[in-house]
């Protein structure tokens, strides 16, 4: 790796959030990957506490893409549909008729909301970190999953339910550069002070992420059947 991309904004967000990051990972691998692949339900509202979150900042991309903010909408990365065919999937048709989001996720929004009023290029750090990870997490989870499903006496096969992994005919390296060189280059046209906001409302990110990941419902019995199966299905989440 050169000096040149050692020293780019994307390393730097990195770099600050390496600690937080590691327990958000800790909290997926708890949450998701031991229980998860198991339990559809538990699946399913892990996608449900973040459905609102991917769903705001595609609005709030669209409202400021006249921004710099517009330039991370990267068209092939719009999750809200995808979010919306896998949670009718999960949980039925009429799953948004007695919906409403947790006190979590409220917090979450509230916080973006408040962000937009007030300073929207911090949003930008919600676009990358989001988007990035489920460009890397949430690929390894979806191959990880469908490996388990495939050894578990426990679970059916099936390819459905994965619309929001699932990327098409794009690369997910590409995507990945894509964003990684896009966030790069707006940092370049920003002041001292709005890159060191940037780095800041990361660590704020993961903390609100975390916060909502330890909100997802866990069914104990499904808990009890991981425990019992002899696999390492964690997924560390590097990008």
């Amino acid at each position: 790796m050169t000096d040149k991309e050692e020293d780019t904004f994307c390393k730097k967000m990195r770099k600050a959030t390496r600690e937080i990051h590691a327990i958000s990972d800790a909290l997926v691998n708890a949450k998701l990957a031991f229980v998860g692949f198991l339990d559809d339900s538990v699946w399913a509202d892990g996608l449900l506490v973040f459905y609102e979150i991917f769903r705001y900042l595609e609005g709030a991309m669209i409202r400021l893409k006249n921004t710099k903010i517009g330039l991370l909408r990267l068209t092939e990365l719009q999750r809200t549909e995808a979010f919306e065919q896998d949670l009718e999937y999960y949980l039925g048709k009429g799953w948004m008729k007695n919906y409403s989001p947790r006190d979590s996720v409220i917090k979450y929004l509230m916080r973006l909301r408040e962000i937009e009023d007030t300073e929207p290029a911090l949003l930008m750090a919600y676009i990358y970190h989001l988007y990035m990870g489920l460009l890397s997490g949430g690929i390894i989870l979806r191959r990880k999953r469908q490996l388990m499903q495939k050894i578990s006496l426990f679970k059916e096969i099936t390819s459905s339910g994965n619309n929001i992994t699932d990327f098409g005919n794009h690369s997910i390296l590409e995507l990945k550069r894509d964003l990684r060189e896009t966030m790069n280059k707006i940092a370049e046209t920003l002041d001292e002070d709005t890159k060191n906001k940037l780095i800041e409302e990361s660590k704020i990110v993961y903390a609100l992420n975390n916060e909502i990941i330890r909100s997802v419902r866990v069914n104990t019995k499904i808990t009890k059947q991981r425990k019992d199966l002899k696999c390492d299905c964690t997924a560390h989440i590097p990008y």
